[in-house]
């Protein structure tokens, strides 16, 4: 066995699949907006709107979401969904996924109302606000789907 001061890897203990599941979830999801870009665009994309495709937040579907399940999915399937490492999988997808649907939607929501004011303001000396969107319910549903996939598939291949 390899030993990295003194804890097991990660490989060794067989969770790579569940590490996989989540930068999958993530690479999916965030290629599904890429997707949904190029047909709304009905062109192709610039180097600077794949990078902002790749990197954005906010959007069909929930990158955050599906990384999240797909590894939580994963510990449930390996070590049972009564384990210590599923449990806490889980109240960290709770709370990155009420996180997206509540708090970032709504910081969101208030960095559109913020910039409509900028605009409208007669001291020109207020700049446009980079908006960071949240997700609405489908949004985290797609994801979750998604990463649930990823999480069962995951756990079949490694």
């Amino acid at each position: 066995m390899l030993w990295f001061f003194g804890i097991i890897t990660i490989m060794e203990m067989g969770y790579i699949g569940g590490f996989i599941a989540f930068v999958l979830g993530w690479f999916f999801a965030q290629s599904g907006k890429i997707i949904g870009d190029i047909i709304t665009k009905k062109r192709s994309l610039t180097l600077n709107e794949l990078i902002d495709g790749f990197t954005r937040s906010g959007g069909m579907p929930s990158g955050h979401t599906a990384s999240f399940t797909g590894l939580t999915i994963f510990f449930g399937l390996k070590d049972g969904f009564t384990s210590a490492m599923f449990i806490l999988a889980l109240a960290m997808t709770i709370i990155v996924v009420y996180d997206a649907v509540n708090v970032r939607y709504a910081v969101g929501e208030q960095g559109k109302l913020l910039n409509i004011i900028a605009e409208t303001d007669n001291n020109k000396k207020t700049n446009r606000m980079k908006v960071v969107e949240g997700h609405t319910v489908p949004q985290v549903c797609v994801g979750a789907v998604l990463g649930i996939l990823l999480g069962f598939l995951c756990n079949i291949w490694f």
